[in-house]
């Protein structure tokens, strides 16, 4: 077996809700860095090291054990000390975090050594309050007043940040250690005195606050961290999700640690029980609620999880825009790209209070409420949602399409606001053949198919509620659509479709992966999907660990940029679900066997954000992209997107009915599913390759729910 090149952070991330903590691998935090412990999107502790007697100590391993608590190995250097010198790698450290709303901190010391040491243990802290905007963009601006306070009777180290009504501050209270600790030149010291094979503990224990609110940690030490009502909410999270057993080791793994990272970005919506949740895009810059991510992220979701898509309707339902705000790039009935609750935001000196800064979440939010539907069975789902569905639509009509051409573009009106507006938003993604920037207002052409589809879908739903007339509006209004983007984003020269309109309505000849959603959406004609396939399957788009976001012969071409050459493993499992739409399964196992041999490169099988990475070869592995975020939502999400691919899951709960077109690869030849929600439907299904086919067999629920149909054969009922 050839030797496996690991990639990933070199850091150790958990988090609970909005508490985050990014230390380095010995569980350190040394300043200026990006790292540090985060709440609110406010940073908090922006330098934590610890020493004995003015020494550093060694890692000897250590990381994450959940999403929410992590254990850290050290041991000592030479320490000098008035009895004489300690010798190294006599004494050893644990480092013991868990994160609730505040954070429990245990230090445990074992005297290895055959004599009696004593030492001053010393942790050397720091809170600088930076927002994490600044953080992430390297330039912080101290805007209010820090004052630190210890109190010796109390035992708290209090430090507080003000900014006239914006406050925020962490308390660091020592506890159990035998002698009292003390408090000077920025650091908080402890006696230690152990004898021969005697151990040392203290717990440390940071209260946080916003405010008058209080976000306390947990009195138990963080090694029980498995007996709190945290565990006991990721254990009946993963009792229901769905579950697989498979003969192929690394798909398992890969498809277990998605599970993990969606538990870790469950954010906790108040006033539910402790199973309703709102997904997060990504650890560590975007633990906040996001429109776009949070909707794909459920639409990738709803076989795994469906209660993700209630909540994303639910909490983005309650934040459309009702007004209009050029600042914040809001428009009535928009859906919201990104809420902040740092100190930029509660200041309004950047717009996300929230942004609206997106073109893709409002026609995404339609998709998603037909989504949750087909696999729950769930009409109230429709009729509490019709309203803010209606508002969608008027916003695609009014302001998607801002000169009535029929097509959707995006343009921002604001002085801070993003240049894109696609999934693809960073400032250099949208390029001329040239490698110059597109002028706007842009039309992308990943848009128009999100429309279309939201258009068809709600034609459905209009059906469902006994409104047929609206129902004969939307599929009007999608057909005239298909046609409209066919005549004017496809190019006979170029063989493919136009990356965008630019703001003259010429075409954007730029290749580039985006055509691949629009096979997802439907609104490529079967005659022409084949060679969108082949030419997303070509060279310069197809590394062999997935597709690129741009293609390799194009000027601007950049392995090593966010979203000009790199690869997104969603953007591959969207495109993935396209291509088994139009019948390409095999291509889109690929693509499965792609992302999934790139998994098995990082840590844990666990998928970045994104990679980039070189033609594949035996001596290729994918490279970590600097600053991914590690777990991120949708890069977990895209393991289900490409599993729903190759088995392909139609779900109609309201019929109770699973229809499926499985097309195992060799590579995956068994596949078994448990606990399966469809509607009111538990099913257990087995598949498995028989020669050039693919069989299955239901083991638990009702055999007549489950039937077969290909995904031709709803395309054409689509188009028809």
């Amino acid at each position: 077996m050839p030797f496996k090149v690991q990639v990933g952070p070199h850091q150790v991330s958990i988090h609970q809700g909005q508490t985050i903590l990014v230390t380095e691998s010995d569980g350190q935090i040394r300043w200026p860095s990006e790292k540090g412990l985060y709440f609110l999107d406010t940073r908090v502790i922006s330098s934590w090291v610890i020493y004995a007697n003015g020494e550093p100590w060694n890692l000897l391993n250590g990381g994450a054990v959940t999403h929410y608590a992590s254990r850290i190995h050290l041991t000592n250097r030479k320490i000098p000390t008035m009895d004489g010198v300690i010798p190294e790698r006599t004494l050893g450290l644990i480092i013991s975090r868990s994160i609730s709303g505040g954070m429990h901190e245990d230090l445990d010391i074992t005297n290895n050594s055959m004599k009696r040491v004593r030492f001053q243990l010393e942790i050397a802290l720091r809170c600088d309050f930076a927002d994490i905007f600044e953080v992430k963009s390297g330039s912080i601006v101290r805007r209010g007043r820090i004052t630190t306070k210890w109190s010796p009777p109390k035992q708290q180290l209090r430090t507080v940040y003000r900014n006239g009504n914006f406050r925020r501050a962490v308390t660091v209270a020592p506890k159990e250690q035998p002698a009292k600790a003390v408090y000077a030149n920025g650091r908080v010291s402890f006696e230690v005195d152990l004898d021969a094979g005697e151990a040392w503990h203290c717990c440390l224990l940071y209260t946080l606050e916003d405010g008058k609110r209080l976000f306390a940690p947990l009195d138990d030490c963080a090694d029980q961290h498995q007996t709190t009502h945290h565990a006991e909410a990721l254990s009946d999270w993963l009792r229901s999700v769905l579950k697989i057993r498979t003969s192929n080791e690394e798909f398992y793994r890969l498809y277990h640690q998605a599970l993990e990272d969606m538990a870790a970005l469950r954010l906790p919506i108040a006033g539910t029980d402790h199973m309703v949740f709102l997904p997060a895009a990504g650890l560590p810059w975007f633990v906040a609620p996001f429109g776009r991510d949070s909707l794909m992220v459920s639409l990738q979701n709803l076989l795994i999880y469906p209660d993700f898509a209630r909540g994303t309707l639910d909490i983005l339902g309650s934040l459309q825009a009702r007004d209009e705000d050029a600042y914040r790039d809001a428009e009535p009935g928009k859906i919201l790209h990104e809420i902040r609750y740092g100190e930029l935001a509660h200041f309004k000196l950047i717009p996300h209070t929230p942004y609206y800064g997106t073109a893709d979440a409002t026609p995404l939010y339609l998709i998603t409420l037909h989504a949750a539907w087909r696999a729950t069975g769930d009409k109230t789902l429709l009729e509490r949602h019709l309203e803010t569905a209606e508002r969608c639509l008027s916003w695609i009509d009014k302001y998607g399409d801002h000169d009535g051409d029929g097509f959707q573009e995006y343009q921002t009106r604001s002085p801070v606001g993003y240049e894109n507006m696609g999934w693809k938003d960073s400032g250099d993604s949208v390029v001329y053949p040239d490698g110059s920037l597109v002028k706007g207002p842009k039309a992308l052409c990943e848009l128009q198919g999100y429309v279309y589809d939201a258009w068809l879908r709600m034609s459905e739903v209009f059906d469902e509620l006994g409104k047929p007339a609206r129902a004969a509006e939307m599929r009007t209004k999608a057909a005239a659509l298909f046609k409209r983007f066919n005549e004017a984003f496809w190019d006979d020269e170029l063989d493919f479709y136009a990356f965008a309109l630019d703001g003259e309505k010429k075409k954007v000849l730029t290749v580039a992966s985006n055509p691949g959603h629009c096979l997802w959406s439907g609104i490529v004609p079967p005659e022409r999907a084949g060679k969108v396939v082949r030419r997303l399957m070509a060279p310069d788009m197809w590394s062999g660990w997935g597709i690129r976001t741009l293609s390799a012969m194009h000027p601007a071409f950049n392995p090593y940029n966010y979203q000009t050459g790199s690869i997104w493993p969603h953007d591959n499992a969207t495109i993935a679900l396209g291509f088994k739409r139009y019948g390409f399964g095999a291509e889109a196992a690929r693509i499965a066997r792609n992302i999934s041999g790139a998994a098995s490169h990082f840590l844990f099988n666990q998928l970045p954000e994104l990679y980039t990475a070189f033609d594949q070869s035996e001596a290729s592995f994918p490279v970590q992209y600097l600053g991914a975020n590690i777990p991120q939502a949708w890069a977990a999400g895209s393991v289900f997107t490409l599993m729903q691919a190759m088995l392909g899951f139609m779900p109609d709960a309201p019929r109770g009915k699973l229809y499926v077109d499985p097309l195992l690869p060799e590579w995956l030849p068994d596949l078994t599913m448990f606990d399966l929600r469809v509607g009111e439907h538990r099913l257990d299904i087995r598949f498995w390759r028989d020669g050039g086919e693919t069989q299955f067999e239901v083991l638990r629920g009702d055999p007549k729910a489950v039937e077969h149909r290909s995904f031709g054969a709803q395309l054409q009922a689509e188009l028809a």
